[in-house]
């Protein structure tokens, strides 16, 4: 997803295909276009080589969803505390670490529909302002609408909004005359929303109807699971996985937390969000993402209860969960150097710096944790936890790079220059991986496309074939073409040939093609 999407902002800027959107010179049209300028944007400023400020807006980004998470929870908890761990659960959260790694688009529509959510509220209990909060929902609703069509306006507001409907029953929003607002609200966010779709019908029918087609098949044909599959959508928090589940036991909790209504409200945000997702055959682990932001929330509750209660007025069976989470997290803090040692000590020349550091950090995370755990300070464990995951994340990602590599790795990115210099031009037969296609460094005309075979012009040639369609490479350039192997393709980068991680679709083969 990564390559795809800087893909279509390199060839943004190297091909200026703002509005009509590519990817390999082929129309893009699956996806809206707003991520992919602000991507574009940072490389054309810094560079299309440094895939780090390529990735950099998607981290800030996630900066933007926590600090909304923390406005927003300012403004239904009226209590700063509350809202500052609501944040840091929602920075932290697994899944939400884990697509600004992977920089797809979610991030960008999920951020902007949350802060949408934030003056919607205000809209909703607060009799003034309510033109410029509608005003400013509407905008953040369409851009959160150009970021990934209308994703977050089904799995993020409209659970949302029943939730608001169930706890709050819209009281009062009649007689504030808020009605012609929010009319505005709506076309305002219908206009900033579907401007693009509407040029790109005009502009380019055929190719939006046939890409509206397939994807709208995708819905019900393709990565189909069962309706439960999303039932462990709190294991997706990651490190917050107990206090997740437990904070959705609502006997439990209802009369425990501080703010039974907004409990609610978080509670069936969550659960609305499940359902409606549920109900999509289509379906993919980070498609959870705009779950985890109510969950995040929601999640809160229980650890406010816990910090504040731990001492005074819990159960020793409640008592148990909590001493578990921690001493997990402790453990994991404590047994860290070793384990990273066994497993990477063959890889670690030129990261031993990390690793020390790494080491020193997450050991002494973990003995804070039990230090902090047997005096009952629990939010002095809450902090050490949020360090934990920052310790990880800037000291321990890194020593990625000494995991087992692939002795066949071989990258494409020489390849284009070389033919250049031999006088060749290079094609593509098949749908190459968008890998290999980013690591070319542009765009590979195809021979293979959906309803048809283009032979190339010319004597000699070099095409590039995935292992998929090398047969059927050789049947059509059979007889009257000679081919011969040339060089063979590898991206696989930490699994070697043959082994399970190996995949083929980072496989590309060289074939120098001459007409007899």
């Amino acid at each position: 997803m990564e390559a795809r999407n800087f893909i279509t902002a390199r060839e943004m800027i190297t091909e200026g295909n703002w509005l009509l959107t590519t990817m390999n010179d082929l129309p893009r049209y699956e996806k809206p276009p707003l991520p992919s300028w602000i991507t574009a944007l940072f490389g054309f400023v810094f560079g299309l080589d440094n895939i780090a400020t390529l990735r950099m807006p998607t981290m800030l980004m996630a900066i933007v969803l926590g600090y909304v998470g923390y406005l927003f929870s300012l403004k239904i908890l009226h209590n700063k505390l509350h809202a500052l761990i609501n944040a840091l659960i929602l920075l932290s959260t697994f899944y939400i670490i884990a697509i600004t790694v992977e920089a797809p688009w979610d991030i960008y529509t999920h951020g902007f529909m949350l802060t949408a959510i934030y003056f919607l509220y205000s809209f909703f209990n607060l009799p003034d302002n309510k033109w410029k909060n509608s005003l400013l929902a509407g905008l953040f609703i369409g851009l959160s609408f150009m970021s990934k069509g209308p994703v977050s306006l089904y799995a993020l507001l409209l659970p949302f909004l029943l939730a608001y409907g169930f706890v709050h029953k819209y009281k009062g929003f009649g007689t504030d005359r808020k009605y012609f607002p929010l009319l505005v609200m709506t076309l305002l966010a219908t206009v900033i929303g579907i401007w693009w779709f509407l040029y790109v019908r005009l502009a380019d029918p055929n190719a939006f109807l046939a890409i509206t087609k397939k994807e709208t098949a995708n819905w019900s044909s393709y990565n189909v699971r069962p309706f439960y599959y999303y039932w462990s959508f709190f294991i997706q928090s990651g490190i917050w996985t107990i206090p997740a589940l437990l904070s959705l036991i609502y006997p439990y909790l209802k009369n425990k937390v501080s703010d039974k209504k907004t409990y609610r409200l978080t509670l069936l945000w969550t659960i609305f969000s499940v359902i409606l997702l549920s109900i999509i055959p289509e379906k993919k682990a980070r498609y959870l993402v705009p779950v985890l932001i109510p969950l995040a929330l929601n999640t809160g509750f229980y650890l406010e209860y816990i910090i504040n209660n731990f001492k005074s007025s819990l159960s020793p069976k409640e008592k148990i969960p909590v001493y578990f989470h921690f001493s997990l997290i402790g453990c994991i803090g404590i047994a860290y150097p070793i384990i990273a040692y066994f497993l990477l000590k063959d890889g670690l020349s030129g990261l031993w710096g990390y690793y020390a550091l790494s080491s020193l950090a997450l050991f002494t995370i973990g003995i804070l944790i039990f230090l902090r755990l047997k005096k009952q300070q629990l939010f002095s464990c809450f902090i050490l936890t949020i360090a934990l995951v920052a310790a990880i994340k800037t000291l321990a990602m890194p020593l990625a790079g000494a995991m087992e590599k692939n002795t066949e790795y071989r990258s494409i990115s020489d390849l284009k220059h070389t033919m250049q210099d031999e006088g060749l031009k290079s094609y593509c037969f098949g749908e190459m991986a968008p890998e290999m296609i980013w690591d070319y460094g542009s765009a590979i005309p195809v021979l293979k496309g959906e309803e048809e075979i283009l032979i190339p012009e010319g004597q000699k040639f070099g095409v590039l074939v995935i292992p998929a369609d090398e047969n059927e490479f050789k049947r059509i350039f059979d007889p009257e073409y000679s081919y011969t192997l040339d060089n063979v393709y590898d991206l696989n980068y930490n699994a070697n040939p043959g082994t399970k991680g190996h995949k083929d679709r980072l496989i590309s083969k060289l074939y120098i093609v001459q007409k007899r």
